[in-house]
């Protein structure tokens, strides 16, 4: 899911090109959307860029390729096989993720060994995005796969976490909490509207959200901006 002004962005440079045959210069970008700098034209790229909607050509000028556009939008969507569980061992508490690839039960409320739990929507492993607590979803998860407080379950959107075993297309189960200790994966909401899963570090006046990609750099905010909807306790993976 992309924000508004991701949306909007894609679709202009989509329109632009299909016009000129050039991609829009960041001026033109930037007056198109009613922007204020360029400063956001540059992270709504990056942001469309990371999570495989735009393309940097190189060597080119306005070197910029619409790879898909949103699924409203007439862009395609995979369509996934046989599901498998996946159980995350943390890496950062010295053991390698354990993926156990065997298929899953049946996704159901009636079988005894799961519960069913809300599919709010996806969340960026990326860049943040918004994410919309759309309750008419829900998902069958086992129940050694939850904690002890309710939880939810979320679809991951791009690849900032996948040292962690993370991947894009991935479902996380997470237990909904408002704290969370330093190195806890977790659902941060920033600025009461984009939410992100990262990892969790705490400096002296600062939250820092860690991805777990080294093509990816730290979030770093105060702490007022951050607020903790969840921690991660589970993924399901499809293949």
């Amino acid at each position: 899911m992309l924000t508004q002004k991701q949306r909007d962005l894609l679709m202009f440079i989509h329109e632009y090109t299909a016009r000129t045959g050039l991609s829009p210069s960041f001026e033109e970008m930037k007056e198109g959307l009613d922007l204020k700098s360029k400063s956001g034209i540059h992270r709504l790229i990056n942001a469309l860029v990371e999570r495989g909607f735009l393309a940097r050509l190189p060597n080119k000028a306005r070197a910029l390729d619409v790879v898909k556009l949103p699924e409203n939008a007439g862009g395609l969507r995979a369509v996934s096989g046989s599901a498998s569980v996946v159980a995350i061992k943390d890496p950062k508490a010295g053991v390698k993720p354990n993926f156990k690839q065997s298929r899953m039960p049946a996704m159901t409320a009636a079988n005894a060994d799961m519960a069913e739990v809300p599919l709010y929507g996806k969340i960026a492993a990326g860049s943040p995005i918004e994410a919309l607590r759309q309750e008419n979803d829900k998902i069958g998860v086992p129940f050694h796969m939850m904690g002890n407080l309710p939880c939810y379950a979320l679809t991951i959107e791009g690849d900032s976490m996948t040292k962690a075993g993370i991947m894009d297309g991935d479902i996380v189960i997470i237990e909904e909490c408002d704290r969370a200790n330093d190195g806890d994966i977790v659902v941060a909401l920033v600025d009461e509207e984009e939410v992100t899963l990262k990892r969790l570090r705490r400096e002296v006046g600062s939250i820092v959200l860690m991805p777990e990609n080294d093509a990816y750099q730290p979030l770093r905010l105060p702490p007022h901006r951050v607020r903790i909807q969840g921690r991660l306790r589970s993924l399901l993976r499809s293949y």
